[in-house]
Protein backbone atom coordinates (compact mmCIF):
# COMPACT_ATOMS: atom_id res chain seq x y z
CA UNK A 1 0.00 0.00 0.00
CA UNK A 2 1.31 3.46 -0.86
CA UNK A 3 1.88 6.06 1.86
CA UNK A 4 -1.09 8.04 0.55
CA UNK A 5 -3.29 4.96 0.60
CA UNK A 6 -2.14 4.04 4.09
CA UNK A 7 -2.94 7.54 5.39
CA UNK A 8 -6.37 7.34 3.73
CA UNK A 9 -7.10 4.05 5.49
CA UNK A 10 -5.73 5.11 8.88
CA UNK A 11 -7.80 8.29 8.88
CA UNK A 12 -10.99 6.31 8.39
CA UNK A 13 -10.02 3.58 10.83
CA UNK A 14 -9.82 6.24 13.54
CA UNK A 15 -13.57 6.91 13.12
CA UNK A 16 -14.69 3.30 12.71
CA UNK A 17 -16.73 1.99 15.66
CA UNK A 18 -15.17 -0.94 17.49
CA UNK A 19 -16.97 -4.11 16.27
CA UNK A 20 -18.52 -6.49 18.76
CA UNK A 21 -16.56 -9.63 19.50
CA UNK A 22 -17.13 -12.17 16.75
CA UNK A 23 -18.46 -9.59 14.28
CA UNK A 24 -16.86 -9.98 10.82
CA UNK A 25 -14.67 -7.05 9.84
CA UNK A 26 -15.84 -5.50 6.55
CA UNK A 27 -13.49 -5.41 3.58
CA UNK A 28 -14.06 -1.67 3.06
CA UNK A 29 -13.72 1.17 5.58
CA UNK A 30 -16.84 2.91 6.90
CA UNK A 31 -17.92 5.99 4.98
CA UNK A 32 -19.93 7.62 7.77
CA UNK A 33 -19.38 8.59 11.38
CA UNK A 34 -21.57 10.02 14.13
CA UNK A 35 -20.64 13.34 15.74
CA UNK A 36 -20.27 13.01 19.54
CA UNK A 37 -21.34 16.64 19.90
CA UNK A 38 -24.72 16.58 18.13
CA UNK A 39 -25.19 12.93 17.06
CA UNK A 40 -25.38 14.03 13.42
CA UNK A 41 -24.35 11.38 10.89
CA UNK A 42 -21.46 12.78 8.85
CA UNK A 43 -19.92 11.69 5.57
CA UNK A 44 -16.25 11.17 6.35
CA UNK A 45 -15.04 12.68 3.09
CA UNK A 46 -16.97 15.88 3.86
CA UNK A 47 -15.67 15.87 7.43
CA UNK A 48 -12.09 15.64 6.22
CA UNK A 49 -12.66 18.43 3.69
CA UNK A 50 -13.82 20.59 6.62
CA UNK A 51 -10.64 19.86 8.60
CA UNK A 52 -12.38 17.31 10.85
CA UNK A 53 -14.88 19.89 12.13
CA UNK A 54 -18.54 18.88 12.28
CA UNK A 55 -20.52 20.90 9.75
CA UNK A 56 -23.63 20.75 11.94
CA UNK A 57 -22.42 21.77 15.42
CA UNK A 58 -18.73 22.68 15.02
CA UNK A 59 -17.41 19.81 17.15
CA UNK A 60 -13.66 19.42 16.58
CA UNK A 61 -12.59 15.83 15.91
CA UNK A 62 -8.99 14.74 16.28
CA UNK A 63 -6.74 15.71 13.39
CA UNK A 64 -3.30 14.48 12.38
CA UNK A 65 -0.29 16.72 12.79
CA UNK A 66 0.49 16.71 9.07
CA UNK A 67 -3.10 17.55 8.14
CA UNK A 68 -3.06 20.40 10.64
CA UNK A 69 0.17 21.83 9.24
CA UNK A 70 -1.07 21.48 5.66
CA UNK A 71 -4.21 23.42 6.56
CA UNK A 72 -2.22 26.19 8.23
CA UNK A 73 0.77 26.76 5.94
CA UNK A 74 0.90 28.23 2.45
CA UNK A 75 1.18 26.25 -0.74
CA UNK A 76 4.81 25.59 -1.58
CA UNK A 77 7.88 24.36 0.21
CA UNK A 78 8.25 23.70 3.91
CA UNK A 79 11.42 22.62 5.63
CA UNK A 80 11.34 20.06 8.44
CA UNK A 81 13.77 20.30 11.34
CA UNK A 82 15.18 18.11 14.13
CA UNK A 83 13.81 14.85 12.73
CA UNK A 84 17.11 13.19 13.63
CA UNK A 85 16.56 13.82 17.37
CA UNK A 86 15.44 10.77 19.31
CA UNK A 87 14.75 10.14 23.03
CA UNK A 88 17.05 8.13 25.28
CA UNK A 89 16.30 6.28 28.49
CA UNK A 90 18.83 8.11 30.65
CA UNK A 91 17.19 7.05 33.93
CA UNK A 92 16.51 3.41 32.91
CA UNK A 93 12.95 4.11 33.99
CA UNK A 94 10.49 1.25 34.45
CA UNK A 95 6.84 1.46 35.47
CA UNK A 96 4.45 -1.15 34.08
CA UNK A 97 6.96 -1.56 31.24
CA UNK A 98 10.42 -0.12 30.47
CA UNK A 99 10.54 3.39 29.05
CA UNK A 100 12.74 2.12 26.21
CA UNK A 101 9.94 -0.26 25.20
CA UNK A 102 7.40 2.57 25.30
CA UNK A 103 9.62 4.66 23.01
CA UNK A 104 9.94 1.86 20.46
CA UNK A 105 6.21 1.14 20.51
CA UNK A 106 5.32 4.81 20.00
CA UNK A 107 7.86 5.25 17.21
CA UNK A 108 6.44 2.23 15.42
CA UNK A 109 2.85 3.41 15.89
CA UNK A 110 3.36 7.03 14.88
CA UNK A 111 6.20 6.77 12.37
CA UNK A 112 8.33 9.54 13.87
CA UNK A 113 10.99 9.66 16.57
CA UNK A 114 9.15 11.81 19.11
CA UNK A 115 6.04 13.87 19.81
CA UNK A 116 6.86 17.15 18.04
CA UNK A 117 7.13 18.35 14.45
CA UNK A 118 9.00 21.58 13.64
CA UNK A 119 8.87 23.29 10.25
CA UNK A 120 9.79 26.52 8.49
CA UNK A 121 7.17 27.86 6.11
CA UNK A 122 4.81 30.76 5.54
CA UNK A 123 1.25 31.73 6.39
CA UNK A 124 -0.46 34.05 3.90
CA UNK A 125 2.94 35.16 2.68
CA UNK A 126 4.48 35.75 6.13
CA UNK A 127 7.53 33.59 6.86
CA UNK A 128 7.14 31.74 10.16
CA UNK A 129 8.68 29.05 12.35
CA UNK A 130 6.05 26.55 13.44
CA UNK A 131 5.99 23.64 15.86
CA UNK A 132 3.16 21.18 16.43
CA UNK A 133 2.67 18.40 18.98
CA UNK A 134 1.64 14.89 17.98
CA UNK A 135 -0.57 13.60 20.80
CA UNK A 136 -0.39 10.03 19.50
CA UNK A 137 3.22 9.79 20.71
CA UNK A 138 2.94 9.10 24.45
CA UNK A 139 0.16 11.65 24.87
CA UNK A 140 2.24 14.44 23.35
CA UNK A 141 4.36 14.45 26.50
CA UNK A 142 7.33 16.82 26.65
CA UNK A 143 10.66 15.12 27.23
CA UNK A 144 14.17 16.24 26.38
CA UNK A 145 13.70 15.88 22.63
CA UNK A 146 10.44 17.82 22.52
CA UNK A 147 11.93 20.55 24.73
CA UNK A 148 14.98 20.80 22.48
CA UNK A 149 12.85 21.00 19.33
CA UNK A 150 10.65 23.74 20.82
CA UNK A 151 13.72 25.67 21.93
CA UNK A 152 15.10 25.38 18.39
CA UNK A 153 11.84 26.81 16.97
CA UNK A 154 12.31 29.94 19.08
CA UNK A 155 16.04 30.17 18.32
CA UNK A 156 15.48 29.84 14.55
CA UNK A 157 12.79 32.49 14.74
CA UNK A 158 15.20 34.71 16.66
CA UNK A 159 18.01 34.18 14.17
CA UNK A 160 15.81 34.61 11.09
CA UNK A 161 13.69 37.43 12.58
CA UNK A 162 10.45 35.56 12.09
CA UNK A 163 7.32 35.04 14.21
CA UNK A 164 7.01 31.72 16.07
CA UNK A 165 3.88 29.60 16.38
CA UNK A 166 3.48 26.56 18.65
CA UNK A 167 0.39 24.35 18.41
CA UNK A 168 0.06 22.48 21.70
CA UNK A 169 -1.65 19.17 22.40
CA UNK A 170 -0.01 17.51 25.36
CA UNK A 171 -0.48 15.68 28.63
CA UNK A 172 2.47 17.60 30.06
CA UNK A 173 6.00 16.70 31.10
CA UNK A 174 7.15 13.13 30.39
CA UNK A 175 7.44 11.51 33.80
CA UNK A 176 9.76 8.76 32.53
CA UNK A 177 12.51 11.36 32.12
CA UNK A 178 12.11 12.91 35.57
CA UNK A 179 13.87 16.23 36.13
CA UNK A 180 15.32 16.08 32.61
CA UNK A 181 11.77 16.59 31.41
CA UNK A 182 10.82 19.21 33.98
CA UNK A 183 13.83 21.37 33.09
CA UNK A 184 12.42 21.76 29.56
CA UNK A 185 9.82 24.14 31.01
CA UNK A 186 12.51 26.64 32.00
CA UNK A 187 14.61 25.95 28.91
CA UNK A 188 11.83 26.66 26.43
CA UNK A 189 10.67 29.77 28.32
CA UNK A 190 14.21 31.17 28.32
CA UNK A 191 14.49 30.74 24.55
CA UNK A 192 11.08 32.35 24.10
CA UNK A 193 12.17 35.33 26.21
CA UNK A 194 15.22 35.82 23.99
CA UNK A 195 13.02 35.77 20.89
CA UNK A 196 10.76 38.47 22.29
CA UNK A 197 13.55 40.62 23.76
CA UNK A 198 16.20 40.36 21.03
CA UNK A 199 14.24 39.93 17.80
CA UNK A 200 11.04 41.63 18.91
CA UNK A 201 9.07 38.99 17.01
CA UNK A 202 5.57 37.90 18.02
CA UNK A 203 4.81 34.45 19.39
CA UNK A 204 1.36 32.96 18.84
CA UNK A 205 0.33 30.03 21.03
CA UNK A 206 -2.45 27.79 19.74
CA UNK A 207 -4.06 25.57 22.40
CA UNK A 208 -5.83 22.42 21.23
CA UNK A 209 -7.42 19.52 23.09
CA UNK A 210 -5.83 18.76 25.49
CA UNK A 211 -3.14 21.19 26.68
CA UNK A 212 -2.19 20.30 30.22
CA UNK A 213 0.59 19.82 32.77
CA UNK A 214 4.04 21.30 32.27
CA UNK A 215 3.22 22.49 28.74
CA UNK A 216 0.27 24.56 30.00
CA UNK A 217 2.44 25.78 32.90
CA UNK A 218 5.17 27.14 30.64
CA UNK A 219 5.42 28.35 27.03
CA UNK A 220 1.84 27.47 26.02
CA UNK A 221 0.41 30.26 28.21
CA UNK A 222 3.09 32.85 27.36
CA UNK A 223 1.99 33.80 23.86
CA UNK A 224 1.71 37.40 22.77
CA UNK A 225 -1.57 36.06 21.42
CA UNK A 226 -3.16 32.91 22.87
CA UNK A 227 -5.72 31.22 20.64
CA UNK A 228 -7.71 28.11 21.56
CA UNK A 229 -9.85 25.69 19.62
CA UNK A 230 -13.46 25.30 20.84
CA UNK A 231 -14.02 22.83 23.66
CA UNK A 232 -10.33 22.20 24.34
CA UNK A 233 -9.29 21.03 27.82
CA UNK A 234 -6.66 23.46 29.10
CA UNK A 235 -5.09 23.43 32.54
CA UNK A 236 -2.31 22.16 34.78
CA UNK A 237 -3.86 19.28 36.74
CA UNK A 238 -6.92 17.44 35.49
CA UNK A 239 -10.38 18.15 36.94
CA UNK A 240 -10.54 14.85 38.85
CA UNK A 241 -7.18 15.50 40.51
CA UNK A 242 -8.23 19.00 41.54
CA UNK A 243 -11.56 17.81 42.95
CA UNK A 244 -9.83 15.09 44.99
CA UNK A 245 -7.24 17.59 46.26
CA UNK A 246 -9.56 20.40 47.34
CA UNK A 247 -12.56 18.21 48.18
CA UNK A 248 -14.96 20.41 46.23
CA UNK A 249 -16.93 20.16 43.02
CA UNK A 250 -15.70 22.30 40.14
CA UNK A 251 -17.81 24.72 38.07
CA UNK A 252 -19.46 23.36 34.95
CA UNK A 253 -17.14 23.58 31.96
CA UNK A 254 -14.13 24.19 34.17
CA UNK A 255 -10.82 24.16 32.21
CA UNK A 256 -12.49 24.31 28.81
CA UNK A 257 -11.31 26.96 26.39
CA UNK A 258 -14.65 28.74 26.79
CA UNK A 259 -14.20 28.93 30.58
CA UNK A 260 -10.65 30.24 30.20
CA UNK A 261 -11.77 32.88 27.70
CA UNK A 262 -14.44 34.06 30.14
CA UNK A 263 -11.79 34.38 32.87
CA UNK A 264 -9.18 36.13 30.72
CA UNK A 265 -6.72 33.27 30.30
CA UNK A 266 -6.95 33.03 26.50
CA UNK A 267 -7.44 35.83 23.99
CA UNK A 268 -9.80 34.23 21.51
CA UNK A 269 -11.47 30.95 20.60
CA UNK A 270 -10.98 30.20 16.91
CA UNK A 271 -12.42 27.36 14.88
CA UNK A 272 -9.86 25.20 13.12
CA UNK A 273 -11.41 26.21 9.80
CA UNK A 274 -10.67 29.88 10.55
CA UNK A 275 -7.25 29.47 12.20
CA UNK A 276 -5.15 30.09 9.08
CA UNK A 277 -6.87 33.36 8.16
CA UNK A 278 -6.91 34.49 11.80
CA UNK A 279 -3.17 33.94 12.26
CA UNK A 280 -2.30 35.40 8.87
CA UNK A 281 -4.30 38.57 9.50
CA UNK A 282 -2.87 38.95 13.00
CA UNK A 283 0.73 38.52 11.86
CA UNK A 284 0.33 41.15 9.16
CA UNK A 285 -1.15 43.55 11.67
CA UNK A 286 1.56 42.94 14.28
CA UNK A 287 4.36 43.20 11.72
CA UNK A 288 2.73 46.21 10.01
CA UNK A 289 2.63 44.47 6.64
CA UNK A 290 0.15 45.18 3.84
CA UNK A 291 -2.94 43.00 3.63
CA UNK A 292 -2.37 39.74 1.81
CA UNK A 293 -4.62 37.71 -0.42
CA UNK A 294 -7.59 35.89 1.04
CA UNK A 295 -6.65 32.35 2.09
CA UNK A 296 -8.01 29.60 -0.16
CA UNK A 297 -10.92 27.51 1.10
CA UNK A 298 -9.18 24.18 0.57
CA UNK A 299 -6.09 23.22 2.59
CA UNK A 300 -2.91 23.65 0.54
CA UNK A 301 -0.81 20.76 -0.69
CA UNK A 302 2.72 21.12 0.64
CA UNK A 303 5.93 20.26 -1.10
CA UNK A 304 8.08 19.09 1.78
CA UNK A 305 11.83 19.71 1.79
CA UNK A 306 14.25 17.92 4.04
CA UNK A 307 17.94 18.70 3.90
CA UNK A 308 17.44 20.63 0.69
CA UNK A 309 15.73 17.73 -1.10
CA UNK A 310 12.07 17.19 -1.88
CA UNK A 311 10.46 14.37 0.03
Amino acid sequence: MSNEGRRWFEQRKEFSPRPREGTPIPDTPDLWTKCPGCAETLYIEALQANLQVCTACGHHFKIGVMERLAALLDDGEVEFHDEDLGPVDALKFVDSKPYAARIKASQKKVGRRDAFVAVSGSIEGVDVEVGCFDFRFMGGSMGSVVGEAITNVYERANERKRPAIIISSSGGARMQEGVLSLMQMAKTCAALSRLQDEAGMPYISVLTHPTTGGVAASFAMLGDLILAEPGALIGFAGPRVIEQTIGQSLPEGFQTSEYLLEHGMVDRIVSRTDMRSMIGTTLRMLLKLPSGEVAPDAPPVLEVKEGGKSR
